[in-house]
């Protein structure tokens, strides 16, 4: 979908700490700060003047954007934070992005039912149906960060959820191709709004590029959400988080990678939701022949017994899968 050009964002806050990022060694550099200031969120993942520019192995502590969305019933979404110029980045090459910390740094997050917006069990703007709208809502969650519990009274059913939290960023994108400005609500090959839940802290994204210094954004902080995000909503609220940011020179791949621990991943979104699937089981295949020598049809029936498939959301212009491979029987004997 071809949408206008947002205006040209070029205003840049950026302090260097002399603190270090977790997992990183006093002999590396020192980690620069962006602080997004408040209104400056975009509407659209697009080529547009970078906010910030790297180099790679940069460290970068930010944060996403608040706004009224979190604060009153109706309030505007505050837009994602971006692009950020990796030096150095080309269409023959991948970006790398490690989110070595992600927290929220409020103590409420909402979540919200909006008639004829986006749910994957009601009508919304995307799939008519006979049924009527479904009212209303808004459910503020209380976050106990202390004990990364999200807490909820249930008001009509008489009861509390206490749930563990599971902060993960919905949107992390690079400029998609050509001329191209996709809505904050879009995923695609480019990522965007593909809402995976696997996209926490501890995991490194994988993505292709299409524009010199790749233009790198993010936003849309879930403090919980659950698989295929059926009412449109997760637990919305802010975070702060750090990034790294590397490439892999002279490699190119067709659709966004997640690696954490104990799982290789890839997210394919498309509609209908089989062909997201397709997407992600096939670049995973072709991934396990490129970079772990199967053959391929070795790596069609490895795929087909081992994986793991989530949905990521069924909600969006176009659906995400997610195809997970645990990396325990990547390893050759």
């Amino acid at each position: 979908m071809l949408l206008r050009r947002a205006p040209l964002q070029t205003l840049c806050f950026v302090v260097w700490a002399t603190l270090l990022a977790p997992g990183l060694d006093s002999g590396q550099r020192p980690v620069k700060r962006y602080e997004p200031p408040p209104g400056s969120g975009v509407p659209t993942f697009a080529v547009r003047e970078p906010v910030l520019r790297l180099q790679p192995g940069d460290v970068v502590e930010t944060q996403t954007l608040s706004g009224g969305y979190y604060e009153v019933p109706g309030g505007a979404w505050p837009g994602e934070v971006g692009p950020f110029y990796i030096e150095g980045a080309t269409p023959d090459d991948t970006l790398v992005v490690k989110i070595l910390r992600l927290r929220p740094n409020r103590d409420t997050a909402v979540s919200t039912h909006t008639p004829g917006f986006i749910s994957a069990v009601a009508g919304d703007r995307y799939t008519r149906v006979l049924n009527d709208p479904i009212p209303a809502r808004r459910y503020v969650w209380r976050l106990d960060r202390q004990r990364n519990l999200g807490i909820l009274d249930l008001p009509t059913s008489a009861r509390r959820l206490e749930v563990p939290l599971r902060p993960m960023l919905g949107r992390v994108a690079v400029a998609p191709e050509g001329a191209e400005a996709f809505g904050g609500l879009w995923p695609g090959n480019f990522g965007g709004n593909m809402d995976a839940a696997d996209v926490t802290e501890g995991v490194t994204v994988y993505l292709p590029i299409f524009h010199e210094g790749a233009l790198f954004y993010f936003g849309d902080f879930h403090a919980l959400q659950g698989d295929a995000e059926i009412c449109g909503s997760g637990l919305e609220s802010t975070a702060e988080v750090t990034f790294q940011f590397d490439l892999i020179k002279g490699k190119r791949i067709a659709w966004p990678r997640l690696e954490n621990e104990t799982h290789i991943m890839v997210v394919g979104s498309a509609r209908p939701l089989d062909n997201a699937l397709r997407i992600a089981a096939v670049e995973m295949i072709e991934w396990l022949v490129a970079d772990y020598g199967f053959d391929k049809w070795d790596a069609y029936q490895t795929v087909s017994q081992l994986t793991e498939m989530r949905i990521a959301n069924m909600v969006d212009p176009l659906y995400s899968v997610v195809v997970r491979m645990p990396k325990k029987y990547l390893h050759k004997p």
